[in-house]
């Protein structure tokens, strides 16, 4: 599983509405009672968070992103990781750098409305990103930390930046949503505000929410013309996996982003046409918090990673499905080229305890009672991870046996979905096990781990970079990364962050994410494949499982 897992799931599409009961602990009628009748199926979403829905739409807000960017909110252009950043417009018609690459403008498409048939604008542009810089808070990937200014003429956007930034192309175009500026200005605190109806400019609109479902309809005016042919989406609430597994499994979806033991039995073998692709994408990490005693130490946490068995975790947690991750961050092969033979050099994928001994035993641990301890810091923590996945529970299992035997003495907790993550935004954790996002090159989940402006201080919830590292040189590195379009220059900026991985072990990577994806194209079209990775296919990545619904159509 994966931060913010949301799995896509369609009943077969027939010629007559249907009635759908979710197999599960939050069973729901699934139905389009009360509308008018449809010419097919809901599309049903497999998206198991073991948790209720708290109907939250601002796209703003991490714990509520998942659920509004891509299908509701959309951004101004569709920025492909899967394909070396692809650029494909969106609500911006085009785009061009000019002044040595410090200004970017954008023309604004013409002809879009919000979905409540206010026509959107460049104004509307200008003031999404101002909102960002008013309210931090809000500003997820610190484009503002790049930006300095964002003015509108007529129906262009021009953005200036403190310095030659292409590479935040990524962020600044495909990672903002973009918010309507004559209802968000209305609204008196929007880094709180739950925005319980969301008007977008997107394919589909929020009609109806509860703890147990969530629906969307297409916009009947959406801007896109053949786009967004599923006509009804729900999102039932499961509590489990095995349920949402189940579901799946059993021909009520054809897409699907789970975890799924002996997927060959559990799901290929249940019904005719389930398929699947997985493709490494980013890593599933340990993140330590480096205000915790003991964890603040650079040799305490290159320990814990040497300690670990990464090949066994894999085995025993994801059935082999997620690889062994590395220690420099760089996840193979999808970013092979991008390896630095000297910041890997001694890396294994096995535990190396010997060492890992060596290492504390330098830094002045000794072994008292089989835990390693130096004056009054005992290495002993607690390990969180998301309660929901089952198999993310199962690597920490090991990892925890792991590392307790080694003399680190880890306990394990698994909190529901919504506590575990508000525990992490906010730095309230000791060890916890999680994944950061990716993006067209190594650099950009190396950002979000890395970069200080993306974190907070405890108790006030980050972005990302959880585990509150900052270092002026690491920071000085990211943003020389943003300077350059040179290839051999970005790759030896990553190389010299592998060896911050390395040589800091700020982030313990521990396997190669993959992006979940089963489907079933026999009454569905559209899906992406290796051989047409158009998008990411995993339905937790934002905007991307909004912009592959688009592309999705029945057939006959």
């Amino acid at each position: 599983m994966k931060k913010f897992k949301v799995g896509l799931a369609a009943s077969a599409m027939v010629l007559v509405a249907s009635t759908i009961t979710v197999v599960g602990p939050a069973a729901v009628d699934l139905t389009t009672a009360g509308a008018s009748p449809v010419a097919q199926a809901p599309l049903n979403l497999a998206n198991e968070q073991g948790t209720l829905w708290a109907c939250s739409f601002n796209p703003f807000i991490p714990s509520s992103l998942p659920y509004s960017f891509g299908l509701t909110y959309e951004s101004l252009d569709f920025v492909n990781a899967l394909q070396s950043g692809k650029v494909t417009p969106w609500l911006a018609s085009s785009y061009a750098w000019s002044n040595a690459n410090k200004t970017l403008t954008f023309t604004i498409r013409s002809g879009v409305k919000w979905s409540d048939g206010v026509p959107f604008s460049a104004a509307d542009v200008v003031y999404t990103f101002d909102l960002l810089k008013k309210y931090p808070a809000l500003d997820l990937n610190a484009v503002w930390s790049v930006l300095s200014s964002v003015s509108a003429s007529g129906n262009k956007v021009t953005m200036n930046f403190k310095s030659a930034a292409v590479p935040y192309l990524y962020y600044i175009a495909g990672q903002v949503p973009i918010v309507p500026q004559h209802l968000w200005s209305k609204i008196a605190n929007p880094v709180t505000a739950t925005i319980a109806a969301p008007v977008g400019t997107g394919g589909y609109v929020m009609s109806k929410c509860s703890g147990q479902n969530i629906q969307w309809t297409a916009n009947p005016n959406y801007w896109q013309k053949g786009k967004a042919q599923i006509k009804v989406v729900n999102m039932p609430a499961f509590l489990s996996n095995n349920t949402c597994n189940e579901y799946l499994a059993s021909g009520q979806s054809a897409w699907g982003s789970q975890f799924i033991p002996n997927i060959q039995s559990a799901y290929v073998a249940k019904k005719a046409g389930n398929n699947y692709w997985f493709a490494p994408v980013a890593n599933v990490s340990l993140f330590p918090n480096l205000t915790v005693p003991g964890l603040n130490d650079p040799k305490v946490r290159e320990a814990i990673s040497l300690a670990i068995n990464r090949s066994l975790v894999s085995k025993i947690g994801e059935y082999g499905y997620e690889p062994p991750a590395s220690q420099t961050g760089i996840v193979s092969p999808t970013f092979k080229s991008w390896l630095s033979p000297s910041a890997a050099k001694g890396l294994s994928t096995t535990a190396n305890t010997a060492k890992a001994a060596s290492v504390l035993a330098a830094d002045g641990y000794k072994l008292v009672n089989g835990v390693y301890t130096k004056g009054s810091t005992k290495l002993a923590f607690t390990l969180t991870t998301n309660g929901g996945y089952s198999d993310w529970i199962a690597s920490m299992q090991v990892v925890s046996q792991q590392l307790t035997k080694f003399g680190i003495k880890i306990t394990l907790q698994t909190p529901a979905q919504a506590t575990f993550y508000s525990n992490l935004f906010a730095g309230k954790y000791q060890l916890a096990y999680d994944a950061e996002t990716g993006g067209p090159t190594p650099f950009y989940e190396l950002r979000q781990m890395l970069y200080s402006k993306n974190s907070a201080p405890i108790g006030t919830a980050a972005s990302s970079n959880w585990e509150r590292y900052s270092n002026p040189a690491t920071d000085a590195l990211l943003n020389q990364y943003g300077t350059t379009t040179s290839l051999a220059t970005q790759k030896s900026i990553v190389a010299k962050l592998e060896q911050v991985m390395v040589s800091q072990t700020p982030v313990i990577p521990v396997l190669e994410e993959v992006d979940w994806f089963q489907f079933n194209a026999t009454h569905i079209s559209g899906f992406p494949s290796a051989a047409n990775p158009y998008a990411q296919a995993g339905l937790y990545n934002q905007p991307d499982w909004g912009y592959v619904l688009d592309n999705l159509k029945p057939k006959a």
